[in-house]
């Protein structure tokens, strides 16, 4: 798959997708990369540390959170992508469930689009990212928590986004999904998805799995957002053994060392075998 300028293996490896939250009240860093030059001094060290692909967000999407405008939610991701882009060579994912955004951003360089609702929160998004003809992550998302049978009413959702995606015109290979951790489930569904992250396959799209620092597991230990490294960790690890393309994290260096391992584990020994 082919993001911006690099070419990204759908299966084999485990990629790191860095987080800048370009807004005031995200869950972990709301508020730290406020000005232009914070948050370019964020991406610099992220990339020496190893990231893959950045993901930039104007609005959070953490429970309780204040909508903002597309204009506001604009306005603070867009003259950081442009110094990205002009500074940097790593591919840009916009995080936004906005088609005017996605529009917006995909005009001053963005390379991908991230939508938390999986093109179901605004009948244009589907439309913007065809034309630009960009990869896009699709996000599991919805109100209630409510489930009939949860792995397949998730398998059931992901697959009507990628449906929504390939009938406007998006390319089947420019589509990955996110089982959505924290989003639309329990603490019990939350634990599910990630433990059983092997049944979205079946739906045939690479996948992205986003549960740095969440509540999943601050709940399972008990403990605040800035204290959830490890459990990150061991919620990347379980990505690599599942097959997953993307981890979408807050602390590059320590997932990139954990995957790098994992990897190892998982493959040192064939190749010593061979």
């Amino acid at each position: 798959m082919r993001i911006g300028k690099r070419e990204f293996q759908t299966e084999g490896h485990t990629y790191v997708m860095g987080i800048l939250n370009m807004t005031p009240d995200s869950f972990f860093d709301g508020g730290s990369y406020h000005t232009t030059d914070r948050a370019l001094y964020r991406v610099e060290a992220m990339v020496g540390e190893g990231m893959d692909l950045l993901d930039i967000g104007g609005e959070s999407t953490r429970p309780g959170y204040t909508p903002v405008s597309a204009e506001e939610e604009t306005d603070r991701i867009s003259t950081v992508i442009e110094r990205v882009k002009s500074e940097f060579d790593v591919p840009i994912s916009v995080d936004t469930c906005k088609a005017q955004v996605a529009r917006a951003g995909i005009a001053v360089g963005a390379d991908m689009i991230n939508d938390v609702w999986g093109l179901k929160a605004d009948d244009k998004m589907a439309g913007v990212i065809a034309e630009a003809g960009v990869p896009c992550c699709l996000m599991h998302n919805r109100h209630e928590t409510v489930y009939g049978n949860f792995m397949e009413d998730v398998l059931r959702e992901l697959k009507e986004s990628a449906d929504i995606a390939e009938a406007a015109g998006i390319d089947r290979g420019r589509i990955l999904l996110d089982p959505g951790v924290g989003f639309g489930k329990s603490y019990e569904n939350n634990l599910e998805v990630i433990g059983r992250l092997e049944l979205l396959h079946t739906l045939g799209y690479p996948l992205l799995l986003g549960a740095s620092r969440k509540s999943v597991i601050g709940l399972t230990l008990d403990l605040p957002a800035a204290e959830r490294l490890e459990g990150t960790l061991v919620t990347s690890v379980y990505a690599v053994l599942k097959g997953a393309m993307f981890v979408r994290v807050h602390d590059v260096r320590e997932n990139v060392r954990a995957i790098r391992m994992a990897e190892a584990l998982r493959d040192g020994w064939k190749q010593q075998a061979l």
